[in-house]
């Protein structure tokens, strides 16, 4: 029989299970849930976390305002949660951030910067200093040999008052010239990305001398580190041959391993695979062991395996988009508040101190900030942009922080001058910003095509170069040079729809506008010239700078404008493809500048819908319900009752709107409410309904009805609206009677001005009312002509073909858009044309849109209602139109 223990040993299995136990209650247990216990560390590090992340996002809203980018509300937010400001608060640090927590919290940060370093080594683009290879190096090395001399100079008076003789006068002052002489990289493409900056020349210069620094900086921090571990000088020799040799290992043979099993995996095609993911996971965290086993920092060696990652294909874009978030969202923070907790601003109580923080920021600064401006200066750039670089070059942030936790946890530093260096980054950082805009504000901003905009080839394979010179002359005859604008998957079957409408005829050789309809045949029809503008957001995101910077490529594999350059191949299109990757509220200037520089005579829009995840959202926009109860698609188009559509369409409405007032070119808006013309079939016959109210808006459109019909295979419907009223008949108007076309072809006699009939007469904003006899002259004038020279012998065979297919007549109502909505329904219509105003015109539909929007059951929404005009709101909400096009005359006072 086994023994029966003694009553000691129970005693000491119970108090083992009790210690095992400790931790695992709760709140109901008693149990304190800010006590830190070594087993269960968790519930402690996701209260440090929440209050972490909470404060940090809270300080970034706030000086966002300012334009700040979020590294300076982060360290604030290390600084105020450390012993400087709510550490003085009796029990705080004790309970939330007690000392044996600070291990786990700095095991999390190191992990989360070898991450974020490994992100800023797939940022650092060769091709962005093959670009401007001579005068970035030569900037940089020039300019950190400055920094550099001016951080060891004051290393010196920083050495005998702060720093004892257990330290090494030659580590302090590496580690001050380091930090003097490093740049915030990727916060410098933050900031470039917040000012707008990135496809500018300074943005260009930044980027490319910013990759020299970062690159430069850190061999001198690795070399630095080497010395600071090694036991002699002869071990610090072979650190830095060890480290060198394993970079040029990396760099070549692992690079070109790396890339060829990228392209078995098809992660250069696709994106990245989980195996290729893993694969290089494993490579990040071998390079990492590495150098922090050779003496090291790990950070060097996981900022190598980023540089090695290959770029072809976007992998590295790709990559970063699968790290960044969870990188700058939780792992930084945790990083920025250990930084702040071993910073106290309290030590820098008396002058002396004061003074020498003072002398950093200001020697720190100065030698940033002459040596970048003479040496950009030198190069040929003018004194406000060599300011603007120089002001750039200046930041710290993050880098400088790295710098200076190494020197920390080496010994280098004490607390006393690592807090004064921290308080310099914080200072330096914060001021990039204001002194950016006060010397390169965006009236003086010079843009380049890297990063913005991108021509690539036609389906020919020939490159396309835009003439910016271009101008459109009065006797082209018809409208050829068109802007399509894509965004989308979801739009590119409404889009390849209208441009496939706008593609003439075989049989078409020649074609004349309307007011040139009377002269004689013999003008070559042109060719159609398409430009297809892709528009990507831009964010913060480290992700969409680095897509910017890589447009050149993007643009070749971006399926969008694959898709169409597919189109344009297989319709024999002349096309040139585009890509302009900026901040949503750029885009529509990007439009209008793309326009011009393309010579575009008219620019597509699509409207984007409120949600495109599933086909019965997008026939619930835009049909009745399917129980048979009429529903206003208006009204689910942007009605509160979904707050993502609401968002949506007023989102869109004001990109349309500014691309409205903005344009000097001919605008056409293409509302595919949940069916494009090329859902009827594009070999099919197709009916355009038009109805004619005046006004340059509306005379735009029948020009661009009338093209359309030279086609055989479209036919046309236009309808002159008049209203019959008493207010309506309280203004006399010409009798379109009394117009012969003898007086109509007055106008078209060299020498005869008396009555300029412009057929693109604009005023900024849609406006309404009787603001004069020559708008309804011209509406008269265009009108006749179209009636008349269907039979007249001066009219080519292509144009009296055109008018043959168009059913022209005139009705008189006192509701005309209720009427012109029924004969439309009776039409069948695949495609709605209107005006989107009349300005100009006379009548004012506005009293009677909206009964027809109480009729459908709903006001509707101003904002959309203005963008997009009565008239279209009207057929939009009857439901009546397959498709509605909405088009509007050059605005020719657009600045």
């Amino acid at each position: 029989m086994y023994p029966m223990p003694d009553s000691h040993a129970l005693k000491a299995v119970s108090s083992l299970w009790r210690r095992e136990a400790k931790g695992l209650g709760g709140l109901l247990t008693g149990v304190d849930p800010t006590a830190f216990n070594t087993s269960d560390p968790l519930r402690l590090w996701i209260i440090q976390m929440g209050i972490i992340i909470m404060m940090g996002q809270l300080l970034s809203l706030g000086l966002g305002k300012i334009k700040q980018p979020k590294v300076v509300a982060e360290i604030l937010t290390g600084i105020i949660l450390g012993p400087t400001a709510m550490g003085r608060i009796p029990g705080f640090t004790h309970h939330i951030f007690p000392a044996p927590s600070l291990p786990y919290l700095s095991l999390v940060a190191n992990i989360g910067l070898c991450l974020f370093l490994f992100i800023v080594g797939l940022e650092i683009d060769a091709s962005v200093i093959k670009r401007n290879a001579r005068s970035s190096l030569l900037i940089s090395l020039s300019s950190m040999t400055l920094t550099f001399g001016l951080g060891a100079a004051i290393s010196v008076p920083l050495y005998h008052n702060f720093i004892g003789p257990s330290v090494k006068f030659t580590y302090f002052m590496l580690f001050t010239g380091v930090s003097f002489s490093i740049t915030a990289f990727p916060i410098l493409c933050r900031i470039l990305s917040t000012l707008k900056l990135l496809d500018t020349t300074v943005g260009v210069i930044v980027l490319s001398a910013g990759v020299c620094n970062d690159i430069i900086g850190w061999s001198l921090l690795a070399l630095a580190v080497a010395l600071v571990n090694a036991t002699s000088g002869l071990t610090a020799l072979w650190i830095l041959l060890a480290c060198v040799a394993f970079a040029v290992f990396l760099i070549f043979p692992v690079r070109m391993a790396l890339l060829r099993f990228a392209m078995l995996t098809g992660s250069t095609r696709n994106g990245p695979t989980m195996f290729f993911l893993t694969i290089t996971m494993i490579i990040l965290w071998a390079c990492a062991f590495f150098a922090d086993s050779v003496g090291v920092n790990p950070m060097f060696g996981a900022f190598l395996a980023g540089i090695v990652v290959p770029r072809e294909g976007g992998l590295a874009i790709s990559l970063t988009e699968k790290l960044e978030d969870m990188v700058t969202v939780v792992f930084l923070p945790l990083f920025f508040t250990l930084t702040g907790l071993n910073a106290n601003l309290g030590l820098l109580d008396n002058g002396i101190t004061w003074g020498f923080v003072i002398a950093i920021i200001c020697l720190d600064f100065a030698g940033k900030f002459s040596a970048y401006t003479i040496a950009v200066r030198i190069s040929g750039m003018s004194w406000r942009e060599s300011s603007t670089v120089g002001s750039l070059m200046s930041c710290k942030g993050l880098i400088e922080l790295i710098v200076l936790n190494i020197g920390l946890s080496a010994g280098i530093l004490t607390q006393r001058v690592f807090s004064m260096f921290v308080l310099e980054a914080l200072v330096l950082t914060f001021m990039t910003t204001p002194l950016v805009s006060v010397f390169y504000p965006p009236e003086r901003q010079v843009r380049t095509p890297v990063g913005g905009i991108s021509h690539a080839s036609t389906g020919e394979g020939d490159e396309v170069k835009c003439d910016c010179k271009c101008r459109i002359t009065e006797d082209q005859p018809w409208r050829s040079r068109f802007t399509v604008v894509l965004d989308k998957f979801d739009h590119m079957s409404g889009m390849l729809a209208a441009t496939q409408l706008i593609l003439p005829s075989p049989l078409v050789t020649t074609s004349r506008t309307i007011e040139s309809m009377c002269v004689s045949d013999g003008i070559q029809g042109p060719e159609i010239s398409v430009n297809a503008l892709r528009l990507i957001e831009m964010s913060d995101r480290t992700s969409d700078i680095m897509k910017s910077s890589a447009a050149d490529t993007l643009i070749h594999t971006d399926p969008i404008l694959g898709v169409f350059r597919t189109f344009g191949e297989l319709n024999d299109i002349s096309l040139s493809l585009s890509l302009s990757i900026v901040p949503y509220e750029d885009m529509p200037n990007i439009v209008a500048d793309q326009a011009k520089r393309h010579g575009s005579e008219l620019i597509f829009l699509p409207w984007l819908l409120p949600t495109s995840n599933s086909r019965e959202t997008r026939e619930d926009l835009f049909s009745p319900h399917s129980s048979g109860t009429e529903r206003n698609p208006l009204e689910v188009f942007i009605s509160g009752s979904t707050g993502t559509g609401n968002l949506a369409a007023v989102t869109h409405s004001q990109f349309v709107s500014k691309v409205f007032a903005d344009s000097k070119t001919d605008v056409a808006l293409f509302i595919d409410p949940g069916s494009s013309p090329s859902g009827t079939g594009l070999g099919s016959a197709r009916h355009v309904f038009f109805p004619f109210f005046g006004g340059p808006d509306d005379r735009l459109a029948l020009e661009f009805v009338v093209q359309l019909c030279t086609n055989p295979r479209i036919s046309a419907t236009v309808v002159h609206m008049s209203r019959s009223s008493a207010e309506g008949a309280a203004v006399e108007r010409p009798s379109l009677v009394h117009l012969e076309e003898k007086e109509i072809c007055k106008t078209q006699k060299p020498g005869y001005h008396e009555m300029p009939i412009p057929s693109t007469v604009v005023l900024p904003n849609v406006s309404y009312g009787p603001t004069g006899f020559g708008s309804e002259t011209a509406d008269s004038v265009i009108w006749m002509r179209c009636i008349n020279s269907h039979s007249s012998s001066n009219v080519s065979p292509s144009m009296r073909a055109a008018l043959s297919r168009i059913q022209f007549s005139e009705h008189s109502s006192s509701i005309p858009l209720h009427s012109a909505i029924q004969q439309a329904s009776a039409c069948k219509p695949v495609l709605v044309v209107v005006g989107r105003s009349q300005r100009l015109g006379w009548d004012d539909h506005t009293s009677e849109l909206e009964s027809i929007l109480k009729e459908r059951g709903s006001v509707g929404q101003e904002v959309v209602r203005r963008t997009i005009g009565d008239a279209a709101t009207a057929f939009v909400a009857s439901d009546c139109a397959t498709t509605v096009v909405v088009l509007q005359a050059a605005n020719v006072s657009a600045d």
